[in-house]
């Protein structure tokens, strides 16, 4: 066998080899080829949870690769953002976020574990949703509180009486009250809790008075009469609930909005390609009317925006509860 003859039997050995040996190395290096990690920064049962939860599935079917929703709390959503930051950005960690990880902690905290900016990788807003106050319904009618005036009425004879349940320091929940607080003169005891869950069954059960909750996750309870909506915190109002007005409407507090927003987030240097991917199918799913449908029935507004468009967003919402939280003075406590 010639030396000639040999080289060029190597060359076709390794071209065959290649040939043969490239798909399989492509395929198992593919994303995902295993389950993915939604990490939600409090615990079940808050709108952030069933948001994350609602999302997944769509997911799974969509990249054929389970997508599981994984809820570590604390620190007003600190302890699961900080996680996500510090993860593989390899596609295998993301991190539903909120107006509180990525744009009040950072103005309300002297020291966030991670920086909301460079440690992430924006993905896609999945909705915004309006806050609404509420209060429990048998308390409400045992103080003849019917609505927001009545309420600034009682809070105002009796400052520290009422009891004001969040779902913890920093996040919109909270955030919602301190404006109301300040723009009213009231003053209400703040209770933070390690998420709306919790929260609000102490609000069922009568331990806590108020709650600027997140529409989504008061919903049922507001349907089944146990919660009264007093007001919602946005702008306009909610066509989940067309008949609950504004707290600008209802306390002529001009211009009070205290809306909050769930988005997906990556590590910062996740690969291009796969936060573009899973923007795509995160627009897809929301764009499907089963899941359109669902989020509406709780007072969500589902986005799917771009990771540009959404990176834009976080930078305002920087600039906006910094203000809002200078102005209303709030503090972790």
């Amino acid at each position: 066998m010639t030396p000639a003859f040999q080289t060029r039997r190597r060359q076709v050995l390794a071209a065959a080899l290649g040939a043969s040996v490239a798909p399989f190395a492509f395929a198992q290096g593919a994303w995902p080829n295993r389950p993915v990690r939604i990490i939600v920064p409090f615990p079940p049962g808050g709108t952030t949870d069933i948001l994350a939860r609602a999302l997944a599935p769509e997911l799974a079917r969509a990249f054929g690769q389970s997508f599981v929703v994984e809820n570590r709390a604390g620190a007003g959503g600190n302890i699961g953002a900080e996680m996500v930051a510090k993860s593989p950005n390899d596609g295998y960690t993301l991190l539903m976020g909120t107006v509180g990880t990525h744009g009040i902690n950072r103005a309300l905290y002297d020291k966030l574990p991670y920086d909301p900016i460079k440690d992430f990788a924006p993905v896609s807003l999945m909705a915004g949703v309006p806050n609404v106050m509420v209060v429990n319904a048998d308390k409400a009618r045992a103080l003849g509180i019917q609505n927001v005036k009545d309420f600034i009425r009682y809070a105002k004879a009796n400052p520290g009486r009422l009891n004001m349940a969040s779902s913890g320091n920093g996040t919109s929940i909270h955030l919602a009250g301190e404006l109301f607080k300040s723009m009213t003169g009231t003053f209400m005891v703040h209770f933070p809790y390690r998420g709306s869950g919790p929260a609000l069954l102490d609000m069922l059960s009568g331990n806590m008075d108020v709650m600027f909750d997140n529409l989504p996750s008061s919903m049922p309870h507001i349907r089944s009469g146990k919660l009264k909506a007093l007001a919602v915190t946005s702008l306009e109002r909610s066509v989940a609930l067309p008949d609950v007005p504004t707290v600008e409407e209802a306390a002529g507090l001009k211009g009070f909005d205290a809306s909050s927003w769930f988005g997906l987030l990556a590590p910062a240097g996740t690969p291009a390609d796969i936060v573009n991917r899973t923007q795509q199918e995160v627009a897809k799913a929301l764009a499907t009317p089963a899941l359109k449908e669902k989020l509406a029935a709780q007072g969500a507004i589902p986005s799917g925006n771009t990771p540009a468009d959404f990176a834009r967003l976080i930078d305002a919402e920087h600039r906006k509860w910094a203000q809002v939280v200078k102005t209303s003075g709030a503090k972790v406590d």
